[in-house]
């Protein structure tokens, strides 16, 4: 393995800075430090961890300038969009969790049942879980690993970051953040490498969670190494999104709506639209806006503010994509535009007529493409929707919100959208997660706070006396749960014959309780 990963921007090749690998037998120890840290770090109230979440917030805005040109620089990402939707949504992230854990995160108390525990009390805390993994990827490098550390940290945890190696500095630049803020030092801990060093970190015995993003074989592996040490894990490998425009959709809304959806970030976001199904008689209208649409995205140099198409995250992925479109047309798909430009560019393509069988639409293809298809009516288009690859997110576009709300709940997505697309990637309140086989458990929200945490039942019971159902049993005893459990009916007859055939068992029972207390 290589001593040092080289970070080159696929806008122009230039060389942008290394970062020294940490091979597979030195993760253990970094792991260590994060634990031994993290015991410390565990003790702080939530109120206490909220400060430096507030403080590392402050220190991305007071960084904004800098970290704009790393992002677009490493990633190629258009200007606009590096701080729409990996800055802002970092921000936003920071100050939520810093607001919202503290209430997220208290004890809870827990009602009983009088019947069976009169004096008992019981109540739920949060503890930290230890060191959690964050596995991200490229294409999103600094939002999404950023608010994944955070939640963690919140959680009361350590955290060990390893990053894409397409990602390198933009991690860099977030331990940056964290250090700013104060953290102490040695509590996240950034390990870059390749295959071998996530695979040490994941099977690292200290790791108690693990929090994957990236692409499907690689999240298949991450869960079964999680499955096999019964370990935690939280896995998004995004899906073959789908839109669902209805007859009724507002069409230049749904035409914006798509072009954003599919090509925003080149296509490479969790979450990206891929797929569009519309019906029939709207189906000629909202292709050609499409490729219109498509056609007058402007290509070129990420750093200009105009431009809305920059390059793919690294040149292979071109050619893969060109693979898989030719792969689609060879079957009978029709290309209506886009294709290849010069380097890693590629611009933003429309087809229609693709085989549900294409390699494009079973096989991992990030990129600007988005495939639309005729469907002849609303049962049909979710039947379609449901049909495909995933089960990240879905979009429903329709003017009717009843209507609408329906649709919504007949689709298999762990997020359906009204009228929009990838709205939650940016909005930390809202969970963002897979369900039908794209993904295990949610980041973002109170869910994902709740999974970075371990639910502990404490319960206080008077230091005397003693429970009514502990030894000696004898018949009254018996008789009196029968009894109980005829109060408990809806029947009236039942709750009378609890009462008039329990009232005896459940006082001698009550008396034997009372006499056990005033013995101390």
């Amino acid at each position: 393995m290589a001593s040092e990963i080289e970070s080159v921007s696929p806008i122009d090749g230039r060389h942008l800075g290394s970062v020294p690998v940490t091979q597979p037998e030195d993760v253990a120890a970094a792991v260590a430090e994060a634990a031994e840290v993290q015991q410390l770090w565990a003790q702080l109230r939530l109120s206490d961890r909220a400060r430096y979440l507030v403080r590392a917030a402050q220190a991305v805005i007071d960084e904004w300038d800098e970290l704009v040109q790393v992002i677009v620089a490493e990633q190629g990402r258009p200007l606009a969009e590096a701080q729409s939707m990996e800055l802002l949504p970092a921000v936003e992230a920071l100050q939520w969790l810093a607001e919202a854990t503290p209430r997220v995160l208290a004890p809870e108390r827990v009602g009983l049942a009088r019947s069976l525990q009169p004096f008992k009390r019981a109540r739920l805390t949060f503890e930290p879980l230890g060191v959690v993994a964050v596995l991200t990827p490229g294409a999103e490098p600094f939002a999404t690993p950023l608010g994944d550390v955070a939640v963690a940290l919140m959680g009361g945890n350590g955290v060990v970051l390893h990053p894409s190696p397409l990602a390198t500095q933009a991690a860099e630049r977030i331990g940056r953040v964290f250090v700013r803020a104060g953290l102490p030092e040695g509590l996240v801990q950034i390990v870059h490498g390749g295959a071998g060093t996530a695979r040490a970190l994941v099977s690292a015995p200290q790791i108690a969670h693990v929090r994957f993003t990236g692409l499907s074989q690689a999240g298949r592996d991450v869960g079964e190494a999680c499955a096999r040490e019964l370990k935690r894990s939280t896995i998004e490998v995004g899906g073959k999104d789908p839109m669902l425009v209805l007859a009724d959709a507002n069409i230049p809304r749904a035409v914006a709506g798509a072009v954003w959806g599919a090509f925003a970030n080149a296509g490479q976001s969790g979450g990206s639209l891929v797929r569009a199904y519309v019906l029939r008689e709207r189906f000629e209208r909202f292709v050609a806006g499409v490729v219109a649409g498509a056609g007058a995205l402007r290509i070129g140099d990420p750093f200009d503010a105009r431009t809305e198409i920059g390059p793919l995250l690294a040149a292979d992925r071109v050619t893969r994509l060109v693979e898989l479109l030719d792969d689609a047309v060879a079957g009978g798909a029709t290309l209506h535009c886009g294709g290849p430009r010069e380097g890693a560019t590629f611009a933003p393509a429309v087809l229609t007529g693709v085989p549900a069988d294409a390699r494009l639409m079973r096989e991992d293809a990030p990129g600007p493409w988005l495939a639309i298809e005729a469907v002849d009516d609303e049962r049909e288009g979710i039947a379609r929707c449901n049909a495909g690859v995933g089960g990240l997110g879905a979009s429903v576009w329709t003017s009717d919100p009843h209507k609408g709300t329906r649709v919504a709940g007949e689709i298999r997505a762990g997020m359906v959208w009204m009228n929009d697309h990838v709205v939650s990637r940016a909005e930390p309140q809202l969970p963002w997660g897979a369900v039908h086989g794209t993904g295990i458990g949610r980041a973002r929200g109170a869910v994902a706070l709740r999974a970075s945490v371990e639910p502990k039942l404490v319960t206080w019971d008077p230091p005397v006396g003693r429970m009514p159902w502990w030894q000696p049993y004898d018949a009254s005893l018996v008789s009196a749960w029968r009894a109980l459990a005829c109060m408990r009916s809806i029947r009236d007859a039942d709750r009378e014959r609890g009462w008039r055939n329990g009232a005896r068992p459940l006082a001698r029972v009550a008396m034997r309780s009372l006499r056990a207390a005033r013995r101390r």
